[in-house]
């Protein structure tokens, strides 16, 4: 008989056992798959059963949670001027978030560790749990005038403006856009379907081209080979002549590179302002052969290439390209050949030469605040490169590049009252699209306040000869110089 209960009693334990197991293996360590299963109705509910936080900016009110009649869904997400702000705030959808939304997803749901004080506090308290609020650096003005003025270009295409002494970004938008409250319903069905539609079209309407598109960067590269070549040797300055012939012999290769519609650069000698006034090919060409390519591609990290760069959404990396030969420097120098930039990257190139040679990280995220209006985090500016170049080239490269703006290619960005320093560029494609068309610029040119990078895709198209940059880009970055310094 005692048998018989110790072997029932060791069968009732290793049950148990088991039964323990099992429980502890379903809470520990399947427990983020189950949570995160689509079929986990339960999820589904509770996103829509916590106030989130406000999405703000300059006193804005970008996204917010409203609450609803409906007995499933407590509250339900609302954007004002959904598509002006979208590649910024992002959407929140029953199973996803982008952006701003996603980024700061545990902030604006409450579940941060940041909020355990507040969460504990407010279960003593009884009050429901209400996520925190997030508050940008974006400038209203400046972002619906870098809207405004991109959508009557009717190109597709990105603006980012900074604070070139904080790294604040003021202005960030990209064409296409989306109306994020149509990805932010309750509606399972009628969202996934709508953002199966706006995913298929070609026209990319999700894309963030700001931080997320690499684009050839044309002549406005021609900034940073100036750099590196005046980092060079100390004693050149903008009077400095270089040679600039009308085609320029591409080594082991038969063919020659020409200026820009094959004009002719001057006499053949000119000045370095001259040739970044006019954006010739051939001298910048032979700079960056010069040069080499180390030196160019040191050059490019000096201004934070290759270095990951999160505002909060990750940036895509930029890349100068390879060490294939001298034809193909030749061309990466000018901005063309396997060089790809994203607008951000541009616009932090134009703000560490405002900046003296300081590059700051970029930032969208002003300052956090718990549902009292409690401080919870602000904003720190950091640097994120010091030496991009030294101050005396910082200062070389701002008097050039106003004079672009005063005496060049770019007069279509003048801002009365108001020294603008920039940059043109027009970047070949290779799928044989138009060129795109390219600004970057920062102002005022003697104590920058904004620094900016503007590119229009294929936006050199149907302009003859004016097809350049400074034709299409220059006047949409004169809109935003213009709302930033209220002019």
């Amino acid at each position: 008989m005692n048998g018989t209960l110790k072997r029932v009693a060791v069968a009732c334990l290793a049950m148990f056992a088991l039964l323990m197991i099992n429980v502890n293996f379903l809470q520990a360590v399947r427990a983020e798959e189950y949570r995160t299963d689509p079929r986990n109705t339960r999820n589904y509910y509770d996103r829509y059963a916590i106030e989130r936080g406000r999405i703000t900016a300059g006193g804005k009110v970008l996204a917010q949670s409203v609450e609803t009649k409906d007995s499933d869904f407590k509250f339900v997400r609302k954007y004002t001027d959904g598509k002006l702000y979208a590649h910024v705030t992002g959407y929140f959808s029953p199973e996803s978030e982008s952006a701003i939304e996603r980024s700061e997803n545990a902030l604006l749901d409450g579940s941060s560790a940041d909020l355990l004080l507040r969460r504990s506090i407010d279960l003593f308290t009884g009050e429901p749990t209400r996520g925190a609020s997030v508050d940008l650096t974006i400038n209203p003005k400046a972002q619906k005038a870098a809207y405004d003025a991109l959508r009557n270009s009717g190109k597709r295409g990105a603006v980012i403006a900074l604070d070139p002494k904080t790294g604040a970004i003021l202005a960030m938008v990209s064409l296409p856009t989306f109306d994020p409250a149509e990805l932010s319903g309750t509606d399972k069905g009628t969202v996934f379907k709508r953002y199966d539609e706006l995913d298929a079209d070609k026209s990319q309407p999700l894309l963030n081209r700001t931080i997320s598109q690499t684009y050839p960067p044309g002549s406005t590269f021609k900034v940073v080979t100036m750099a590196a070549y005046l980092e060079a040797d100390s004693s050149r300055g903008p009077q400095t002549t270089v040679a600039a012939p009308q085609r320029l012999p591409l080594p082991q290769t038969n063919i020659s590179l020409p200026n820009y519609g094959g004009a002719a650069c001057g006499s053949g000698q000119v000045t370095l302002v001259y040739a970044l006034e006019k954006s010739c090919n051939t001298p910048f060409a032979s700079m960056g052969m010069e040069l080499g390519f180390d030196a160019m591609k040191e050059q490019t990290e000096k201004f934070g290439m290759g270095t990951p760069v999160s505002v909060p959404m990750a940036a895509a990396q930029s890349d100068f390209g390879k060490d294939y030969d001298k034809a193909a420097l030749a061309m990466a120098s000018i901005g063309q050949r396997d060089n790809r930039m994203t607008p951000l990257q541009m616009a932090m190139i134009a703000a560490g030469i405002a900046n003296d040679g300081t590059v700051m990280k970029p930032y969208l995220v002003n300052k956090i605040t718990d549902a009292k209006g409690d401080a919870i985090e602000e904003a720190e500016p950091d640097e994120l490169k010091t030496d991009a170049v030294s101050s005396e080239t910082a200062a070389k490269l701002r008097e050039m590049m106003a004079s672009v703006v005063s005496n060049g290619t770019a007069n279509l960005a003048q801002v009365p009252g108001v020294q603008v320093a920039g940059k043109t560029g027009t970047a070949e494609t290779l799928d044989g699209a138009p060129p795109h068309a390219w600004f970057i610029s920062f102002a005022p040119a003697e104590d920058p306040k904004v620094a900016l990078a503007v590119i229009v895709e294929s936006g050199a198209a149907n302009v003859g000869a004016e097809a350049t940059g400074g034709h299409t880009a220059a006047p949409i970055a004169k809109a935003v110089l213009e709302a930033v310094l209220n002019k």
